[in-house]
């Protein structure tokens, strides 16, 4: 039982916090407070992430339609959570920080493939998903230097920007944010925000951190539209026809 509770608590508690907290009980300590609020976050947004775009994708399957959401953008979110997962796992950072990124990458791809299928693209989205898989692949099996990873991941800033911003020029072109879930909009906002504390506390890689805080930026523009056009519906196509004399 002593075992169990000593692997349990090391999810939460570094060696050393674990001597200055149950042997010294020095619970003021600072560095390991921040260090075990860091890990207890990470903790947190990881479990969050098994459900965050799960509405997202549910709406989209009740309406059938993936009107209103942008493809492109959503194919630059799913660039930048790959590159972020890549260049993580190959640097061998603490699972803690990264692990989120593996779930938003799963529900990402399904986003991906519902778009292109209610689009009419069944079989490109097929072809796709086979291509993604052998890109997963040979990162896992350390296929891919690491150098590559690291410009893949220092492409993120730019492309979350560039992603975030076509689907708020979408949602203010359509005058409502379509099929887009309130509920991921505001759990990606969060979850970025707490992923700012964890990459400076956990992995103190300043690309991660700017990644970050440009995340939070534009995730918080999409999220301040949700809130802007709340009570507006997607107008429906007008059918247009001659009336009988």
């Amino acid at each position: 039982m002593a075992n169990i509770i000593q692997k349990v608590s090391s999810f939460l508690f570094s060696e050393q916090c674990m001597k200055r907290y149950f042997e010294e009980y020095d619970f003021a300590h600072v560095e390991c407070f921040k260090a075990t609020l860091s890990k207890g976050l990470g903790i947190a947004i990881i479990l969050g992430s098994l459900l965050v775009k799960v509405p997202q994708i549910v709406k989209i399957l009740n309406n059938k339609s993936a009107e209103g959401i942008n493809f492109v953008s959503v194919m630059l979110d799913l660039f930048a959570i790959t590159a972020m997962v890549s260049y993580s796992f190959a640097s061998q950072f603490p699972f803690s920080a990264w692990g989120d990124g593996v779930f938003l990458l799963i529900q990402t791809l399904a986003i991906v493939m519902l778009v292109m299928h209610y689009g009419g693209h069944t079989a490109k989205a097929t072809a796709f998903l086979a291509a993604y898989i052998g890109v997963i692949v040979a990162v896992v099996s350390n296929s891919v230097p690491l150098h590559i990873l690291w410009v893949g991941q220092a492409m993120v800033i730019p492309i979350v920007l560039m992603s975030r911003l076509m689907q708020a020029y979408t949602n203010y072109s359509n005058g409502n944010t379509g099929q887009l879930s309130a509920v991921t909009g505001f759990m990606l906002f969060f979850g970025s925000l707490a992923r700012i504390f964890t990459s400076i506390q956990e992995t103190g890689d300043s690309t991660m951190i700017a990644m970050f805080v440009c995340s939070t930026s534009a995730n918080a523009l999409i999220a301040s539209q949700i809130i802007y056009y709340w009570n507006v519906q997607p107008k429906k196509p007008v059918k247009s026809g001659k009336k009988k004399q």
